[in-house]
Parts: C-alpha cells; sequence; structure tokens
C-alpha cells in the first residue's frame, strides 16, 4: 500500500507544479534540454538510454506547453439571458 501512496504523492506534486505556469516552464526546459542532447548527440548507443530520453524531452516539452498556454477549465459555465 506504501507504492500506491508514492503514486498519489507524486501525481500530486505533479499537478501542483503545472499550476505554478512559471516554474513549469524552468522545470519543462531543465528536463528537456539535457535530455534532448542525450538523444540527439548520438554519443550513447544504448536502447534505454534512447527510450529514457524520449519520455523526459516528452514530459519537458508536455510541462512547457502547459507553462505557456496555460490549463484549461474542468467546465464553462455558461449563462442563458
Amino acid at each position: 500500500m506504501s507504492s500506491y501512496n508514492f503514486f498519489k504523492r507524486a501525481r500530486g506534486a505533479l499537478l501542483r507544479l503545472v499550476r505554478r505556469r512559471p516554474i513549469a516552464v524552468l522545470v519543462g526546459v531543465a528536463v528537456a534540454g539535457p535530455a534532448a542532447w542525450l538523444e540527439l548527440s548520438g554519443r550513447y548507443d544504448a536502447w534505454w538510454i534512447d527510450g529514457l530520453s524520449l519520455i523526459l524531452v516528452a514530459t519537458g516539452l508536455a510541462l512547457i506547453w502547459s507553462g505557456v498556454v496555460g490549463i484549461t477549465p474542468d467546465w464553462i459555465d455558461s449563462e442563458r439571458e
């Protein structure tokens, strides 16, 4: 049951990070930059480094995107007049 709590806490931390837009952009650049360098440099040939760097680049780009664009509301209240 402790691993379940770990994932709940990690999810909560990620959601709080996305709400803070400037920090999300900084963390996204800090994650995507080195991962993109690993992917594009071609110095490392292990299959798991390629996979890990692709996951980190995608996560970093998602954080950058959510920091720039912002999050959308769950629903839009429209009043009828």
